[in-house]
């Protein structure tokens, strides 16, 4: 049975029994502030847990794209090392929203299982919560009972907390589970050692493979359990480890899930793949099939690699593969991206973001390959420095603080450098790095540290967001909680009637006040978090039930909202002019200015921003009248032609907002006619990441304070210039610089080759080695050229200049040839440069250093004299 069969039976099954199939949520969360990734199959069914949304259908069943690299589920790791873990997995799940319970689950489970799959029964155990004393929750004996119609008794295993008591994270829904575990090892195995005494044991051929969890409890942020409001069923089955026993393997990546990509990774490397655990070549292919998954679709899903959050995590990710096929598969050169056109053809049925979006995911992984390989030749160089500087001291261990900043500031990798020193005869300074790896993820941990504590509830009312009719409304607050930060503390409340509209969609969340005749609060953010819109306050009123005005800062919503308006004309304007291959990849919406990136593969011309600036004011200045439609079958909005955007979520019913003939599905706050807009001006283009180009600009009040700024800076040149002819006058003084600056060069060269006859002369003798300590004000051109001319001309020389022109501090060395075995002129300038405060580099021959303590100069003198 192929792994495509093996799924497609499972949605069948679910079907036949009156669920829902519905497609994979994307595998990047953007509008939840507690995940960056679905971690599990039930993350994009939370709310319905909560009862913040009601569920589309009570049954429903899918296979969800997951990601677990960080937080408490983390399996990075690990990945490659065994057979079983990995980054992006599948979860094939089936859900029941207070519908049925554990006996429908359970059975659904077995009969799928042992009739459907054919799994014999014999090589089946199951596990069941075993309760805890701790938190006053009973032994799970209705699962128990219901498992003892299907499996002998001796075969359901007592399971504690850690094992059977699923939560999905500090707070929010859990409850007890029951586990299916299969035994795939060999009669003889089975006959030496019982497989009951494996089950949760870490053995990779007694796995678990399907998890029943049965949620009746809500995790609250002071810890203890409350329930909730129905009883519900969270199932997720592992796709890779079921394909492993369908197919008779006995590891993830000998099914057909990874073969076709590991015979790529083969054809490309032209290493075999033998399936040793332990063998770092072996290991390397199964880390860059497992890692390649997870990347593309997460680039497919909208997520490119960055430097912070989400993106973060995808580019460790994807370099942690380049790190492994570069020092085991020995590939010097991009190749994963040819990968992706294998997950295309395996994938592409199943998840059509692989397919769509393909030629754009192999430009970014290719692109960043390319700088990553870089990245690793340049510290190449940069390690074999340091090696050569800790020979040089007669060290045999390379100093933390310096792999750490190879690691964390050059991103080389730090296993990379141990191997690198071993082969020296050198070791790293492990309880050192291991500490400054400590304190950034403290320095990291307490920058981002949060205590939020649990919800007070007020009186029960409906909460509506009313934003998009009105920016202000007499309002109560409904539920609060205090949020203590490294700023202080604060109270998110959410109101029974909010104008304020929150984070999403690129869009930032309104800011205002929330007020009565008593007192006042300013309202410092707004975000949206399980359904509730929650603003964030700067204290906690003395009546809370009161009742309140909310009142959204004006201003800043106007210019939001003609900015999101602006991005709709945008990207309508760029697909006319550049190609329907354009979409949407990103965006910010802020009353300063937008940013919109896009799928492109080429520079825009100036003819072509200047179209798209001349289309979009256009649009603005015919005054086309907002239509909105809220609440229309996703359906019905796509026939009418409204764009949807990969790697968005959207419901059964959602908001189209049109302006002419530009219709996109969006939620932000928009303008009512496009003369709102006022004026669109970009003020740059440029690249985001590979095949993806960014445009920032502005409209509204920021667009006319741009061109009253412009006009006031040309009339003060034409003041200065004294001339009304701007350009013309502009043009003259360049002339007259250039000319001035040549006779400049000339001089300068001139008192340079007087310094040279005179430094020539002024080397002293150091046995039979020379040195040449000086001063100067010349240029750091001139110093240039003198040291190279003299490195050269000076045999066995070591030429140390330390200049003050324009009274900045700098020091310039060369060595000679024939030293350069002995003298470093990196390592030199770099000791010197601590006296003036600077640092720099350079190469063995050749190094310069910048400061900002000019009166250390003398210092840095007298200890180059000692040289």
């Amino acid at each position: 049975m192929t792994s495509q069969e093996i799924r497609q039976k499972f949605l069948d099954y679910f079907k036949s029994k009156e669920h829902l199939i519905v497609p994979s949520a994307p595998i990047v969360l953007k509008d939840d502030p507690t995940l960056m990734f679905s971690n599990s199959g039930m993350t994009q069914f939370k709310d319905f847990f909560l009862g913040y949304k009601t569920p589309t259908a009570p049954r429903i069943a899918d296979t969800q794209k997951c990601l677990r690299v960080s937080g408490k589920h983390n399996d990075l790791d690990d990945v490659g090392r065994d057979t079983y873990h990995h980054t992006m997995f599948e979860m094939l799940g089936n859900w029941s929203f207070g519908d049925y319970f554990k006996k429908e689950a359970i059975a659904f489970a077995w009969e799928l299982l042992t009739e459907v799959y054919g799994i014999p029964k014999e090589n089946l155990y199951v596990t069941i919560f075993e309760g805890d004393a701790s938190e006053n929750l009973d032994r799970d004996q209705d699962a128990y009972d219901f498992w003892k119609s299907h499996i002998s008794e001796d075969r359901i295993i007592n399971g504690n907390k850690k094992d059977n008591f699923w939560e999905m994270g500090e707070s929010g829904p859990c409850g007890p589970c029951s586990e299916i575990h299969i035994d795939l090892r060999t009669p003889e195995e089975k006959a030496a050692v019982p497989g009951i005494s494996l089950v949760n044991q870490d053995h990779p051929q007694v796995v678990e493979v399907w998890n029943l969890v049965f949620m009746e409890f809500n995790r609250k942020a002071d810890k203890s359990l409350e329930k909730l409001p129905a009883q519900h069923v969270d199932t997720g089955m592992g796709f890779e480890r079921l394909c492993m026993a369908l197919q008779g393997k006995s590891s993830n990546y000998d099914t057909d899930v990874f073969t076709p990509l590991i015979a790529k990774v083969e054809e490309l490397s032209g290493k075999k793949y033998t399936g040793i655990l332990q063998d770092e070549k072996d290991i390397a292919i199964r880390v860059v099939v497992d890692h390649i998954r997870a990347v593309s679709f997460a680039i497919a899903d909208g997520q490119l690699p960055s430097n912070g959050g989400a993106g973060y995590v995808i580019r460790r990710i994807l370099r942690r593969g380049i790190s492994y096929s570069y020092r085991f598969l020995d590939m010097k050169e991009p190749f994963l991206y040819k990968l992706v056109a294998v997950l295309q053809e395996q994938m592409g049925t199943f998840f059509p973001e692989i397919e769509k979006q393909g030629k754009l995911v192999a430009e970014v992984i290719k692109s960043e390959e390319d700088s990553f390989l870089k990245t690793i030749e340049n510290g190449l160089i940069r390690v074999e420095k340091l090696i050569q500087q800790t020979i040089a001291n007669n060290q045999k261990v390379l100093p933390s603080e310096e792999v750490f900043e190879l690691y964390d500031t050059y991103g080389f990798p730090d296993d990379l450098t141990r191997i690198i020193a071993e082969e020296k005869g050198l070791t790293i300074d492990e309880a050192g790095f291991k500490a400054e790896m400590e304190k950034q993820k403290l320095r990291s941990k307490a920058d981002s540290a949060q205590k939020v504590y649990d919800w007070v509830t007020l009186e029960e009312r409906d909460e509506n967001f009313v934003g998009y009719d009105q920016i202000e409304s007499e309002t109560y607050i409904t539920r609060y909680r205090k949020v203590e930060n490294k700023d202080g503390e604060f109270y998110q409340v959410v109101l029974s009637s909010s104008p304020f509209y929150p984070e999403g969609g690129g869009q930032v969340g309104d800011k205002g006040v929330l007020e009565n005749a008593v007192e006042s609060f300013e309202v410092l953010e707004t975000k949206k978090e399980n359904g509730l819109i929650i603003s964030l306050i700067n204290g906690l009123p003395k009546d809370a039930g009161a009742v309140f005005y909310a009142k959204v800062n004006a201003s800043e919503r106007k210019n939001s909202q003609a900015n999101h308006s602006v991005t709709h004309l945008l990207h309508e304007a760029l697909r006319e002019v550049l190609g329907t291959h354009v979409e949407q990849k990103g965006s910010y919406v802020g009353p300063d200015y937008l940013r919109f990136d896009f799928s492109h593969f080429n520079k825009m011309t100036e003819e072509e921003l200047a179209l798209i600036e001349q289309k979009v004011n256009k649009k603005i200045k015919e005054s086309i009248a907002l239509q909105e439609f809220r609440n229309i079958p996703i359906q019905e909005a796509l026939d009418k032609g409204a764009m949807a955007l990969f790697g968005e979520k959207y419901g059964d019913s959602v908001r189209m907002i049109q302006f002419g003939s530009s219709k996109e599905l969006c939620g932000g706050t928009h303008v009512k006619n496009t003369s709102e807009i006022g004026h669109f001006k970009i003020t740059s283009e440029g690249s985001a990441a590979a095949g993806i180009r960014r445009i920032e600009a502005i409209s509204g009040d920021k667009s006319e304070e741009y061109f009253n700024n412009l006009e006031k800076q040309i009339t003060e040149l034409s003041q200065l210039l004294k001339s009304k002819d701007v350009v013309r006058s502009i043009e003259k003084l360049i002339e007259e610089n250039t000319s001035l600056k040549a006779e400049v060069d000339a001089l300068k060269k001139e008192k340079a080759k007087g310094e040279i006859g005179e430094w020539k002369n002024s080397y002293e003798q150091k046995g039979n080695k020379q040195l040449l300590v000086k001063k100067t004000s010349l240029d750091a051109g001139s110093v240039k050229d003198i040291v190279f001319q003299l490195k050269r001309e000076i045999p066995s020389s070591v030429t140390i200049i330390l200049s003050d022109a324009d009274g900045k501090p700098m020091i310039t060395v060369g060595v000679s040839d024939d030293l350069a075995a002995d003298y470093q002129a990196g390592a030199i300038v770099k000791d010197l440069a601590k006296e003036i405060q600077g640092g720099g580099g350079g190469n063995p021959g050749f190094a310069t250093a910048g400061g900002k303590n000019l009166e250390g100069l003398e210092n840095a003198y007298q200890k180059a004299l000692n040289i």
